[in-house]
């Protein structure tokens, strides 16, 4: 008897070539690769984003100032700093599966002990440590993972994969000020620590190490990248788009992390309540799905060097509306585009560390460039609450990270894309 052709059909996706070595089997694994690494960056992202949240109850807990309240996510981010590096090594040479299933383990532990500390120094190796321990790998492992398995969609997939961040923000941020409402902050980070280990774990064990190169796996229907030139990390050090790329990050970074650790408490100081000032972090993860979303789409038509310089510049601009901001419609405004700007980003730098430096060590290349947005994010949080404790609000913090914002978008233009992108003059990408 003639089988069914739907049937066939059904039985040839579920039990056909779908090995990564195989053409139509790299098409269907490219985009379960998508899927896993954006639950993963949905989790461990939407807890990265939420310490905003958190930030209210731990400084009336253990009646710290804002300044040492920010030191927790500061000290946090600075590790980060190290162990990005350590990540970008280990994905280049263990492969996304073990390490992203190390970063679920480390996460779940951390949110795990913070929910038991009875003294607040507890909070640094539980939190600061840990956390980063787990935390930190993901993001160069999700970039370097996917930009060896797309060419001609790589900024579309950076784009979608980037996006668990956005939504874990919009998620978690407004589920962790409810669960504090209703249960206190130390059994929010018991149920939280739950998800990293029943989601993250899981989705990194379905992931297979990618190849070495992207030449060796083209993407169907694309080009591949033998054009490119592979840079190892000596040699890219040696470039001056290396070290402006540091600096742009360092800026870029300082300005959001600033922003996103003391945004709720701002807001519930003109008078917002929590619930509302909680739910602006929601706000601020819409705004980064669709900057990175639209952006990073956009930069396989536009550039990656132009979509920076374009997320950059309107990232200072929306710096200087919150400065006036006094209504809550106002802030829910500047959230969306700080969001937009902010989101962008990740698929942007990915995209240009990429096209600058080549993929073959992308993951220990983009993990030492971290380190300018590592050191951002450390030191502007404390710098802010620091300016807060002595002036009494945030308005030369604000306005620094406006300033900071421009001067990334200055130094973007300075960077020197290869010669086959290398048309149009400052502005090209």
């Amino acid at each position: 008897m003639e089988e069914c052709p739907l049937l066939s059909r059904i039985k040839e996706s579920i039990s056909g070539d779908h090995s990564p070595g195989s053409k139509k089997g790299q098409f269907h694994y490219q985009w379960i690769v998508v899927a896993a690494i954006f639950m993963i960056g949905f989790v461990g992202y939407g807890f990265h984003f939420s310490f905003g949240v958190f930030f209210k109850s731990l400084q009336e807990d253990f009646l710290w100032s804002r300044a040492t309240t920010s030191a927790v996510f500061s000290v946090y981010m600075a590790l980060s700093v190290v162990f990005s590096i350590l990540g970008g090594w280990a994905f280049d040479r263990y492969g996304a599966r073990k390490v992203f299933a190390l970063s679920g383990f480390f996460t779940g532990l951390a949110f795990l002990l913070t929910s038991m500390v009875t003294a607040s120094w507890q909070l640094f190796p539980t939190y600061s440590f840990f956390l980063a321990l787990g935390t930190a790998p993901i993001y160069v492992g999700s970039m370097s993972t996917v930009s060896r398995w797309f060419s001609r969609r790589r900024g579309l997939a950076l784009g979608i994969v980037s996006c668990g961040s956005s939504v874990g923000m919009m998620v978690i941020s407004p589920i962790s000020a409810f669960l504090i409402t209703r249960y206190g902050w130390q059994n929010s980070y018991f149920i939280l620590s739950l998800a990293a280990f029943l989601i993250m774990i899981p989705c990194a064990l379905t992931l297979k190490k990618p190849p070495v190169m992207v030449r060796a796996l083209p993407d169907p229907g694309g080009k591949n990248d033998e054009e490119n030139v592979e840079h190892t990390l000596t040699e890219a050090r040696k470039q001056r788009s290396f070290w402006l790329l540091v600096f742009v990050l360092f800026f870029f970074s300082s300005c959001s992390y600033a922003v996103l650790t003391h945004i709720v408490p701002h807001a519930i100081d003109l008078g917002i309540s929590a619930i509302e000032a909680a739910s602006l972090l929601g706000f601020i993860g819409i705004g980064s799905f669709l900057g990175r979303l639209f952006l990073g789409r956009a930069s396989d038509s536009i550039g990656s060097k132009r979509g920076m310089l374009i997320s950059s510049l309107l990232m200072a601009a929306i710096m200087f509306w919150l400065i006036g901001s006094s209504k809550l419609w106002m802030i829910y405004l500047f959230t969306i585009v700080f969001g937009f700007a902010l989101g962008s980003t990740a698929p942007l730098n990915a995209a240009l560390i990429g096209d600058c430096f080549g993929l073959r060590h992308i993951g220990l290349i983009m993990g030492v460039i971290d380190i300018g947005w590592g050191s951002g994010a450390a030191f502007g949080p404390a710098f802010a609450g620091y300016l807060f404790d002595i002036r009494g609000s945030y308005f030369f913090a604000f306005l620094g990270g406006g300033i900071a914002s421009l001067l990334a978008s200055l130094l973007v233009l300075f960077i020197r894309m290869p010669k086959p992108e290398a048309k149009g003059g400052p502005f090209s990408a």
